[in-house]
């Protein structure tokens, strides 16, 4: 099992049509963005103008939470509302046009790749995912089979587990959690 710390203030800002976007991993780490090889990807963005349209990504399902407010947003000519925290899910092809600003949480997870899914957890879980995300909303401890993660918001943890072991978890405030398996 390996853990690995992300935090925010390490994260690298690159510009996209609506914003700023702020990449916190990309797996595998030989895989490259812009030619679409990876896996998944986990970022954070700001949408600074209204409307912004997304970033469109064939092959790819994604996960998407405002941080800071509700989203109103249109899917393939759809108008939907989704508030603070609530996850999105959509298909990175689909035609997305936001009529919101703030910060956002983005997980785009390969449609090679069946078995994911994205939650808020906020007390114990237990795990034997191959990849765990746990990205945090507040300062919040964590506890990873007994061991203490002092984390602050935003910032990122991510178990590899590929022996499947199980992973005893504890949060002291909300995170979006997540598990991959390949």
């Amino acid at each position: 099992m390996n853990i690995r710390f992300l935090p925010k203030k390490d994260s690298t800002a690159s510009i996209w049509s609506g914003g700023l976007t702020y990449e916190y991993m990309i797996y595998p780490k030989t895989a490259n963005y812009t030619v679409r090889d990876f896996v998944f990807r986990i970022s954070s963005a700001t949408i600074e103008q209204e409307p912004s349209v997304f970033t469109q990504f064939k092959g790819y399902h994604r996960y998407l939470v405002m941080l800071d407010n509700g989203l109103d947003i249109e899917v393939n000519k759809e108008k939907k509302r989704y508030e603070k925290y609530e996850i999105m899910e959509f298909n990175s092809d689909d035609e997305v046009i936001s009529y919101t600003k703030g910060n956002d949480f983005n997980w785009m997870v390969s449609e090679k790749i069946s078995h994911h899914k994205l939650k808020i957890a906020s007390s114990n879980e237990s795990y034997n995912a191959q990849i765990i995300i746990l990205f945090s909303l507040d300062t919040t401890v964590i506890t990873i089979n007994e061991k203490l993660y002092n984390i602050e918001p935003y910032d990122l943890l991510v178990i590899e587990n590929p022996e499947k072991e199980n992973i005893m978890l504890h949060f002291s405030n909300e995170c979006l959690f997540g598990i991959l398996d390949f």
